[in-house]
């Protein structure tokens, strides 16, 4: 009974974080303010206690250090409070941009898609790149759901010969996905904090997320080139083309979507006002809904918004709590002036400064998601820290490096969501499957490197 009680509020204080979130973007009333804060103090120390391992160490030293900073500083109480609120936008749409996920789990959808892949994945290259770009199109909508979604997929007959390469694969696809999702905690972190519309980085986001395709690719290419499927037959690919509706095309239905929620996205930045966290947040509330309701079945989209508020939302606990913690430390170090330091630093080196900036921002973000640090930390701090003119930048330009950054770290982290759930998928250590991205992490950090600076948005 205490455990319900303790979940129930919980949750009531998550709910009421987001919901004070979106009346104080809507008004702009300050002191709205104080009571987002307020809310996110309350959220640390209600979750904090039920952190186990590194990520309390992580969360309690952000905590811990942050308030040590603003200590020093003698900062006001307002400037406690601001800190407090920079990442309560992540948490928003964690409660909120799940939704979308509704009506990909569909069963007629899935059915669909499994007949799809047996028909057309009979060749390793092709199963390779179709399970990265499936999990990327999949990950943008239910982001780490994905990965479950397309391994059942990938592994409806089993596959021994390719499950290192469809574990890449999966990892790389969900890192394009964190590269243009507007519905991730990275993108409404960049968003926010630079002031920028999702569709004015769209282009670039989208040729980057091409582009860790053919990486991916390049990297693996020697143990793809052109052998079938170990057991794959002709007779096994007529038998799921003559699957219930006689079709092993991609889903329309889905397909359709996929399409019209991205668009509709585009279009409400263009006609509404309003921040794109606010904008995807009710859009997740009422496209998904708008689809069941012509699909008729209602039920799936209630079944679903039961299972996100008392199953998907509470399992997020440890991220909610890690990036409102890490919020608050950034806004005490932001508060130091820290970003005044980064263009002092890096003069003396005899590059452009841009291009220096560039490479540290990188090689940062990298070497501390190797040794277990989760990549929010970092661009918290920069993005709010680094005024992007004083190093010679554009604000464009600098949300694709922190975008780009944070996609390519993801699957050499040990500590990334999507590392841990493959190593339970595949029964190995979340190191077996980070290892293997070392080369693709490094490749495509030249790649972003030469990218932006050839570009420069």
């Amino acid at each position: 009974m205490k455990a319900a009680y303790g979940a129930a509020a919980e949750r009531t204080v998550i709910f009421a974080l987001a919901a004070v979130y979106i009346v104080a973007q809507l008004t702009h009333w300050e002191l709205l303010n104080w009571v987002l804060g307020g809310l996110v103090f309350l959220a640390i120390a209600l979750l904090l206690p039920q952190l186990k391992g590194i990520n309390l160490l992580l969360t309690g030293a952000f905590v811990v250090g942050g308030a040590v900073l603003l200590l020093v500083q003698q900062a006001d109480l307002s400037v406690w409070f601001d800190a407090a609120g920079i990442n309560a936008t992540i948490v928003t749409l964690f409660v909120f941009a799940p939704l979308f996920g509704i009506p990909v789990r569909l069963p007629e959808y899935v059915d669909a898609l499994k007949r799809f892949y047996e028909a057309r994945a009979q060749n390793r290259t092709v199963m390779f790149l179709g399970t990265q770009a499936l999990t990327q199109i999949m990950g943008v909508f239910i982001n780490v759901g994905s990965i479950p979604v397309v391994y059942h997929l990938a592994f409806v007959k089993p596959r021994p010969d390719m499950a290192k390469l469809l574990a890449g694969a999966l990892n790389r696809g969900f890192a394009g996905a964190i590269f243009w999702s507007p519905y991730f905690a990275a993108m409404a972190l960049v968003t926010s904090a630079l002031g920028l519309d999702w569709s004015a980085m769209l282009p670039y986001l989208l040729g980057l997320a091409v582009l860790s395709l053919l990486v991916s690719l390049a990297i693996d290419w020697r143990e793809l080139r052109g052998t079938k499927i170990e057991g794959s037959s002709g007779e096994a690919t007529v038998a799921v083309e003559a699957g219930p509706e006689g079709k092993s095309g991609f889903p329309v239905g889905l397909g359709l979507y996929l399409a019209t929620a991205i668009v509709a996205i585009l279009l409400l930045e263009r006609l509404v006002a309003l921040p794109m966290t606010i904008i995807t947040c009710m859009a997740a509330v009422a496209f998904p809904l708008l689809w069941c309701w012509a699909k008729r079945d209602i039920g799936a989209y209630r079944k679903g918004l039961v299972n996100h508020a008392t199953v998907t939302l509470p399992a997020l606990k440890k991220e909610i709590t890690l990036f409102l913690a890490a919020g608050f430390f950034s806004g005490s170090v932001g508060a130091a002036g820290f970003g005044e330091y980064v263009p002092k630093l890096l003069g003396p080196l005899p590059f452009p400064i841009d291009v220096s900036f560039t490479v540290f921002v990188i090689v940062l973000l990298i070497a501390t998601s190797i040794i277990g640090l989760h990549p929010i930390v970092f661009v918290t701090v920069l993005a709010n820290g680094i005024n992007p003119l004083d190093v010679h930048i554009s604000p464009v330009y600098f949300a694709v490096l922190l975008l780009g950054s944070w996609g390519m770290s993801n699957p050499i982290s040990p500590a990334s969501a999507v590392n841990n759930l493959l190593a339970g998928l595949f029964k190995k250590s979340v190191f077996e499957l980070a290892s293997p991205n070392y080369k693709f992490a490094a490749a495509m950090a030249v790649v972003l490197t030469v990218y932006l600076t050839v570009l420069h948005p």
